[in-house]
């Protein structure tokens, strides 16, 4: 059976929910990922009012689509950030509150524990997002970084993240960390010493998404592979490198979009991902779970990405195989099968 197709909505969130399930029905969506800002889903709500995640449901099934999992990136990046003024614009006011860092930590730990809570009530058993990093900004080592500094950041996602997981494990979903620059796991040995770090928490693994690998230089495919039992959700996202001598993979400090970036967010199929081993990568693993898009290309219209970017996907899918190839030159098969 073919997987589901879904949308995140988090790139769409200046649009009323009820307008997308109308919109990504008709585009052949199985579902939507829903993003806990804009009104897809809010957390406090889910808490607060009994009837909200049955109405939530209702409105998707009256589209014909189904939810799997919940997204709360925004506010997961302020558990382990070093706050400044730019997470305001980013987290709901009674998380950030006063502005004052130590408290927004503590805030936002408690609203991803309750984004765990929402989830259950909903009846999904995966919510993605991201941690944040206390040590993104050592990542290049001049002035030389000091080890203690790298290993006191990743003693203090223990000790912010394993209480969260925990609450995770009571209410019986997992945390998906999309691996990305910015984050406590960013390509594959930062997730191996992220996994590490926690003593691999069962509720811990990720949400793969192929393009903040790909310009790294991390082979998405081998992600996959590294960390078998760990791949939660995946995220169907493009990206394009297209190097002119000009441009570094650092971004030059030019915004997305930009066409002097040596790098940039392509709609699916139009970049360098080659989504023909993810799948089958996928395949090898076992995963059944949805395919979800996270359209992101500044230069296309988003509507017309996300018609043929539903397409793709299912043009591109495909179940494994059952026999092999030359199954038909075994004798013992041939037996079996008269």
């Amino acid at each position: 059976m073919a997987r589901p197709v879904t949308m995140f909505t988090g790139q769409w969130a200046d649009l009323p929910l009820e307008a997308l399930a109308q919109k990504f029905s008709a585009y052949g969506f199985d579902g939507l990922e829903l993003a806990c800002w804009g009104d897809h889903f809010e957390v406090d709500k889910a808490l607060a009012d009994s009837e909200y995640c049955a109405r939530k449901r209702e409105l998707l099934q009256r589209y014909g689509l189904n939810c799997w999992a919940i997204s709360n990136h925004l506010v997961g990046q302020a558990v382990l950030d070093r706050i400044d003024e730019r997470h305001k614009s980013i987290l709901p006011a009674y998380v950030w509150g006063d502005g004052d860092p130590a408290g927004v930590n503590e805030r936002a730990a408690e609203e991803l524990k309750n984004t765990a809570r929402a989830a259950a009530r909903f009846g999904v058993k995966v919510v993605n997002g991201f941690t944040g990093s206390s040590i993104w900004h050592l990542w290049y080592s001049f002035p030389p970084v000091p080890k203690e500094w790298i290993d006191e950041g990743y003693r203090l996602f223990a000790e912010r993240f394993i209480p969260i997981l925990d609450v995770f494990g009571e209410c019986g979903v997992k945390f998906a960390l999309e691996v990305h620059p910015g984050e406590i796991a960013f390509d594959l040995y930062s997730a191996e010493r992220a996994l590490e770090a926690i003593k691999y928490h069962p509720q811990f693994g990720f949400n793969f998404d192929p393009s903040h690998l790909i310009w790294q230089g991390v082979d998405p495919a081998e992600f996959i592979r590294r960390f078998p039992d760990r791949i939660f959700h995946v995220h169907m996202k493009d990206a394009i490198v297209k190097r002119d001598g000009r441009g570094g993979i650092l971004g030059s400090h030019l915004n997305f979009g930009d066409p002097r970036r040596a790098w940039d967010f392509r709609s699916l199929g139009r970049g360098s991902v080659n989504f023909e081993e993810i799948i089958r990568a996928l395949n090898d693993i076992g995963y059944t779970g949805p395919l979800s898009v996270e359209w992101e290309d500044s230069g296309m219209d988003r509507d017309h990405g996300a018609r043929e970017a539903c397409q793709f996907v299912r043009r591109m899918d495909f179940e494994p195989s059952r026999r092999a190839f030359d199954a038909a030159f075994d004798k013992k098969e041939q037996k079996a099968a008269s």
